[in-house]
C-alpha cells in the first residue's frame, strides 16, 4: 500500500515543482499539498474505503484548482496550463472512476462527476462518464435526456444526441418526456440547418458539399418522431405539449396544421382538447380600428371571448362530463378576475359565469370547491336571495362534505335566513363525526349570538356527549370561556367542577380556568393548588411546562417557596423520557433568574 501512495504522490512532483517556479505556490505551500495528498492518498488505501474520503479527496482537489485559477489572475500569468492544470484535472477524473466502479448505485456521485467535468471544460470525458452511467442506470429516463441533451448543446452534435434518444426509447419505448425532449431536439436541429443554410446564402457562398434536404428543413424529422410517440401515447395532454413546442419554431406552420387536425380528429372524447381549443380562440387578431380605444379593445375581448364560450358549448353538449364543466368554469372565473374599466365588460363576464355556474349544477357536474366561487359572485353583487339558495342547493349536492356544510352555514348566519338550528342538526347528521368539529364551532358560535343562555347550554351539553374525543374536548373549553362570560366566576367554577373528571380533557381546559382563577381581585391559592394537581394527574408524565408554571405560582408572594422542592421532586419521579431533560435545564434557569 505505501508502494502505490508513495508512487502517486512522486507521480505529481513536476506539476508541484510548476507551480513553485512560476511563483504560483510557496515552497512551504508545496509541502503542506504533499503532506495533505499523502494522506488522503492513505485513506484511500485501507481494507475498510468510506465515500466520504474519496468525496473529501475530490473536494482537497478541487480547491486547489480554484487556488490556482485566482493565483493566476492575481499575478496575471497564463501559460503552462498542460503542465500545472491537466494533471489535477485528470487525477480528480480518476478518483471520481474509482469511486464510481465501488458505488455504481450512487447517482449522485455520478452526477457530480459530470458537473465537474462541464465547469472545467473537460468535454470528452463526459460522454464517457454518460455512457458508463448510463450503462449501469438505464432504467432511468432523465440520465437519457441529460447525456443528449448534453450532445446538443455542450458537443453540438445533433447525431449522438438522436443516437441517445432512440437507445433510450428502446428502455422506455412510452416515456413522454423522451419523446418530449427528443421533438425539441428535432426541430432545434432543423432551426440550426436553416440558420446555416441562411447564413451562407448570405455570404454568396457556393453550397458544394454542403446539400440541404427540404424535408429535413421543414421539419419532417420531428413529425416521424411526432407520428411515433403518438402511435404509443394516445393521450390529449400529451398532443397539446407537442403543439405547444412545435408553436415556438416559426417554420412549423404545416407540422402545427397537423397537429391540430389530429387534436380535432382523435382527441374530442378528453376536456383537455376542448379547453386547449377554445382558448385558441383568445389568440385569434382583432381589428386595427377598433383596438385605438378602451371601449374599443373591450368589445374585441368580449368577441374573443364569446368565440371561446362557443367553443365550450360544442364541448359540453358532446362531452357533458364533470372534468369538462370544470375547464368551462375554470375559463370563466379566470376572465373574471382579470382587471377591467370597462363596466359592460365586467357585467358580461359575471352573467356568462353564473350561467355556467347554473347549469353545471344543474346536471350535478358542478365540483365542489367552485361553490364557494359562486357565493362570493353572488354575495358581492348584493343578490342575497340567490345567495342563500345556492348555499342550500350546495348542501343538497354535496351532504357529507364538512367544507361545504361550513360554508352554506357561514352565508345563511351572515345572511340571517334559514332555520339554522334545524340546518346545524342536519349538518351534524350528515357528515362524518371525526371531521364535524368546524360545524361545532360554527354552531356555539351562531347559537351564543343569536339563542338563549338555556339553548346554547343545550349546544355545548350535546357536544360534550360527542365520542369524538377533538369535539369534546373543545366542547369544554368553550362551554367553561361561555360560562364565565355569562354567569361570572361562580358558574365558571361549577361547569369546572362538573367537568373535571369527565374525560376526555385538555390542558387547555385547565389553564383556562387557572387563568379565570388569577383574573379574580383576590385568587385563592388553594383553588389553584387544586387547578394544577387535577391537570397534572391527566398530563403530569408528558409536560414539563405544566411543574414548571406550578413551581412559579408557589414562588409568587400568595404561594409558600417551600412547597417547590416537593413539587420538582414529585415532577422528577413522575416525568418521562426527553422531558425529564427538559425540565431540568428549564428549572436550572428558572433559580438562576433566566427564565
Amino acid at each position: 500500500m505505501a508502494e502505490i501512495v508513495q508512487q502517486r504522490i512522486e507521480d505529481r512532483i513536476p506539476e508541484l515543482e510548476q507551480l513553485e517556479r512560476v511563483g504560483l505556490f510557496t515552497k512551504k505551500e508545496v509541502k503542506s499539498i504533499v503532506k495533505r495528498a499523502t494522506a488522503l492518498e492513505y485513506k484511500l488505501h485501507r481494507l475498510i474505503v468510506n465515500k466520504e474520503d474519496f468525496i473529501a479527496y475530490i473536494q482537497y482537489e478541487i480547491n486547489v484548482l480554484e487556488l490556482v485559477k485566482k493565483r493566476r489572475a492575481h499575478i496575471h500569468y497564463q501559460f503552462k496550463r498542460e503542465e500545472i492544470e491537466f494533471p489535477i484535472i485528470h487525477r480528480i477524473n480518476s478518483i471520481f472512476r474509482r469511486a464510481t466502479n465501488k458505488w455504481k448505485d450512487d447517482v449522485q456521485l455520478w452526477l457530480s462527476h459530470v458537473a465537474f467535468c462541464k465547469k472545467w471544460a473537460t468535454k470528452g470525458q463526459i460522454s464517457k462518464v454518460f455512457s458508463a452511467m448510463l450503462a449501469i442506470h438505464p432504467d432511468k429516463p432523465a440520465l437519457w435526456i441529460m447525456a443528449a441533451k448534453n450532445e446538443l448543446e455542450d458537443r453540438n452534435s445533433s447525431e449522438s444526441a438522436r443516437h441517445l434518444f432512440l437507445r433510450a426509447l428502446r428502455f422506455h419505448p412510452e416515456n413522454k418526456k423522451v419523446y418530449q425532449e427528443y421533438f425539441r431536439m428535432e426541430l432545434l436541429h432543423c432551426e440550426k440547418l436553416r440558420k446555416q443554410k441562411k447564413e451562407l446564402e448570405m455570404a454568396e457562398m457556393d453550397l458544394g458539399e454542403y446539400e440541404f434536404s427540404a424535408e429535413i428543413l421543414s421539419g419532417k424529422l420531428a413529425e416521424v418522431v411526432y407520428r411515433d410517440a403518438t402511435g404509443k401515447i394516445k393521450e390529449a395532454e400529451f398532443v397539446i405539449s407537442l403543439l405547444n413546442t412545435a408553436a415556438i419554431f416559426d417554420f412549423t406552420k404545416e407540422l402545427q396544421d397537423s397537429i391540430l387536425q389530429d387534436l380535432q380528429t382523435n382527441y374530442t372524447e378528453e376536456s383537455l382538447t376542448w379547453d386547449f381549443m377554445a382558448k385558441r380562440e383568445l389568440e385569434a387578431p382583432g381589428a386595427g380600428e377598433e383596438l385605438q380605444t378602451a371601449k374599443g379593445r373591450a368589445s374585441d375581448i368580449n368577441r374573443r371571448e364569446e368565440r371561446c364560450c362557443q367553443v365550450y358549448e360544442e364541448g359540453v353538449t358532446s362531452l357533458n362530463i364533470e372534468p369538462m364543466w370544470t375547464c368551462y368554469v375554470t375559463f370563466c372565473l379566470e376572465r373574471l378576475k382579470r382587471k377591467t374599466n370597462v363596466q359592460e365588460l365586467k357585467e358580461n363576464r359575471q352573467q356568462r359565469l353564473l350561467g355556467v355556474l347554473q347549469r353545471a349544477h344543474n346536471f350535478s357536474l358542478l365540483k365542489e370547491n367552485y361553490y364557494k366561487n359562486w357565493l362570493q359572485v353572488l354575495l358581492s353583487s348584493g343578490d342575497a336571495e340567490g345567495a342563500a339558495s345556492v348555499a342550500t342547493a350546495a348542501t343538497e349536492r354535496y351532504r357529507q362534505s364538512v367544507s361545504v356544510w361550513s360554508l352554506s352555514l357561514q352565508t345563511l348566519m351572515q345572511l340571517g335566513s334559514g332555520d339554522m338550528a334545524r340546518l346545524f342538526q342536519d349538518a351534524l347528521t350528515h357528515v362524518n363525526p371525526k371531521e364535524s368539529l368546524p360545524l361545532w364551532q360554527l354552531q356555539v358560535q351562531w347559537s351564543t349570538a343569536n339563542q338563549s343562555p338555556e339553548e346554547t347550554e343545550a349546544v355545548f351539553k350535546r357536544g360534550l356527549l360527542s365520542a369524538v374525543a377533538a369535539v369534546a374536548m373543545e366542547m369544554k373549553q368553550r362551554y367553561l370561556d361561555w360560562s364565565y362570560s355569562s354567569g361570572g366566576y361562580k358558574k365558571s367554577r361549577k361547569t369546572f367542577t362538573s367537568l373535571q373528571e369527565n374525560r376526555p380533557l385538555s390542558k387547555a381546559f385547565f389553564t383556562r380556568m387557572i387563568e379565570i382563577e388569577k383574573e379574580q381581585e383576590t385568587p385563592k391559592m388553594n383553588n389553584l393548588r387544586d387547578y394544577y394537581e387535577r391537570a397534572l394527574q391527566e398530563f403530569g408524565t408528558t409536560d414539563d411546562d405544566l411543574w414548571l408554571q406550578y413551581i412559579q405560582e408557589e414562588l409568587r408572594p400568595s404561594g409558600q417557596p417551600e412547597n417547590c422542592g416537593k413539587i420538582h421532586w414529585r415532577a422528577m419521579k413522575f416525568l418521562e423520557g426527553e422531558s425529564v431533560e427538559r425540565f431540568t435545564s428549564k428549572y436550572t434557569l428558572l433559580q438562576t433568574g433566566h427564565l
